[in-house]
């Protein structure tokens, strides 16, 4: 039977609304469980900058969240290195600050988190500091986590993460065994000049002697590219509160 115009603009109305209140009602469900995974996965990723993949895959979520409590401190700073508590008169927290929306102010107005690695037991000692780190890969998004030993200079351990890469090419940075290749490298070359790292071109060459080359990805030169451009950006955004602890260790040592 055929149905008027008024009965089918009714029953696309109730349709309309009765389905937009269950996708409401399935956010509001879903949504604190979301974060709740976000903010796990967010931990797991600084922890792997400090220690080995499979003692974080054989944590529980609660073990997880355990383990970063009692060995993870955090601040933010700002591009000076002067630590920030609040932006835009709401207080913030280095967990809270979303890296990805934060990328898109200009590099001066952005919060810069970081994250205090201490020694089992002890929260006075620091064993490293980790820096999150934000850019472009070939086709999205690249991020991840860079620890600096007490130095301030070396390598102790990275995590990479794409949203898009190629599976097989660019997407391997995301693989501990490239990842390994930071470790031990420094980021300032003997002059004291930030010189960052820099992924190589190719892919099967010794850079062991070179303590600012890497070997690169075979077939994935631009997300290569992106990962020196998101390490030399970042590592210089935070450059003024690396040297600032370099400059502390520097008097300390000398009293």
């Amino acid at each position: 039977m055929q149905q008027s115009n008024g009965y089918i603009i009714v029953f696309s109305v109730i349709l309309t609304v009765v389905l937009g209140l269950l996708l409401s009602g399935t956010s509001q469900v879903l949504g604190p469980m979301q974060r709740e995974a976000e903010a796990l996965d967010k931990k797991k990723q600084i922890l792997g900058a400090v220690i080995s993949a499979d003692e974080i895959d054989a944590m529980t979520p609660e073990e997880v969240n355990e383990y970063y409590s009692s060995r993870i401190s955090s601040i933010v700073v700002d591009i000076n290195g002067e630590e920030v508590t609040e932006q835009d008169g709401a207080s913030v927290t280095a967990e809270s600050v979303d890296i990805g929306k934060n990328y898109k102010r200009p590099a001066e107005e952005r919060l810069y988190p970081v994250f205090i690695f201490h020694e089992e037991g002890n929260s006075d000692a620091v064993e490293s500091y980790v820096f999150p780190l934000y850019g472009a890969g070939l086709w999205d998004a690249i991020w991840g986590y860079m620890a600096l030993d007490t130095d301030m200079n070396t390598v102790g351990g990275i995590t990479l993460a794409h949203a898009g890469e190629t599976p097989g090419l660019g997407a391997r940075i995301t693989e501990g065994g490239v990842q390994e290749r930071f470790v031990g490298k420094e980021i300032y070359n003997e002059s004291g000049e930030l010189v960052a790292i820099k992924m190589q071109k190719g892919e099967g060459k010794d850079y062991s002697s070179d303590p600012h080359k890497v070997d690169g990805l075979s077939g994935a030169t631009i997300t290569a590219n992106g990962v020196n451009a998101m390490l030399e950006n970042y590592l210089g955004h935070y450059q003024a509160y690396i040297e600032s602890k370099k400059s502390s260790k520097a008097v300390a040592t000398a009293n």
